[in-house]
C-alpha cells in the first residue's frame, strides 16, 4: 500500500497536479519565482495592491469565465490574469498599483 501511495504521489508531482494548482499549470522556473518575489516585495512596500484584492475585483467582473491564475510583470508593474471561457483563453492585464484593467486580450 505504501508503495502505491508513493507511486501515485510521484505521478501527481510529475503531472503538476498539486493541490491548489490550476490544471495544466507549469512548474515555475527561476524567472517566475523572481517575479513573484518582486510582486511580494512591492506589495509589502505599499507600492502594489495584494493580488488577492485584485483577483476578487477582476474575477467577479469576468462572469462565467473560469479563472486559471496569474503572472506578474515586474517591468510593467502589472498582473496578467488568465481565464478560459467556451474553450478560449482570455488574458486580463491589470495595473498592480491601482487594479485598473489595462487590456483584455481574447
Amino acid at each position: 500500500m505504501h508503495r502505491l501511495i508513493v507511486s501515485l504521489s510521484a505521478l501527481a508531482l510529475m503531472a503538476g497536479a498539486l493541490p491548489g494548482t490550476p490544471a495544466g499549470a507549469a512548474v515555475q522556473g527561476p524567472q517566475e519565482r523572481g517575479d513573484q518575489a518582486s510582486a511580494r516585495a512591492e506589495m509589502k512596500a505599499g507600492r502594489n495592491m495584494p493580488i488577492g484584492d485584485i483577483e476578487r475585483r477582476i474575477v467577479r467582473r469576468m462572469g462565467d469565465a473560469e479563472y486559471l491564475g496569474f503572472e506578474y510583470d515586474r517591468a510593467a508593474s502589472a498582473y496578467r490574469l488568465k481565464f478560459i471561457e467556451n474553450g478560449k483563453v482570455i488574458w486580463v492585464d491589470v495595473d498592480a498599483k491601482t487594479a485598473n484593467v489595462l487590456r483584455i486580450s481574447r
